[in-house]
């Protein structure tokens, strides 16, 4: 999340989504009658963790109404490495839901053992014009409210899609 929050609004919005993604999974798997209806495996604790994601979601919500563009207050590393620390610990929403998040961490050549300032190159050519991921669509041209709001749109998407294969078993 450190590396996502380079944007107004960008870090808490994706977590912002990501919480009430997984806050809807842990409800219906924690929830008897409904995991049996949707015959989804049941987890028996998974209503206070539904809860912990609520309060997380509130928080980004809470936070993001002064953060978006132009942003009054900033998260800084502290509340980006506890977000991230969240997204980390939520199993299921580290694979599809927050894969935005995981796009800008793949952008860095930091994040992949090299050194942190370097561009990405791939086969010796140049992928990105500027890591992280967020900072290149900037370079190409696109405002920061552009930006910011495709971002959202794929972290929904990824969400959907992480609801839809939440039945696969």
């Amino acid at each position: 999340m450190n590396l996502t929050d380079g944007l107004d609004g960008l870090a808490a919005g994706l977590v912002a989504i990501a919480a009430l993604t997984f806050a809807g999974m842990c409800y219906v798997s924690g929830h008897a009658r409904i995991s049996q209806y949707l015959h989804i495996t049941f987890l028996p604790y998974s209503g206070e963790l539904a809860v912990f994601c609520a309060a997380v979601l509130g928080a980004a919500l809470g936070f993001l109404w002064y953060n978006c563009h132009p942003a009054d207050v900033f998260m800084g590393d502290t509340g980006s490495l506890a977000l991230g620390g969240a997204l980390a610990w939520w199993p299921c929403s580290s694979s599809a839901s927050s894969g935005s998040c995981s796009w800008e961490a793949c952008s860095c050549r930091g994040a992949l053992g090299d050194d942190p300032g370097d561009l990405v190159r791939m086969w010796g050519r140049r992928v990105f014009r500027m890591a992280p991921l967020h900072h290149h669509f900037e370079l190409l041209g696109w405002p920061e409210s552009r930006v910011v709001l495709r971002f959202y749109i794929v972290g929904v998407l990824l969400a959907l899609l992480s609801f839809s294969t939440f039945k696969l078993q």
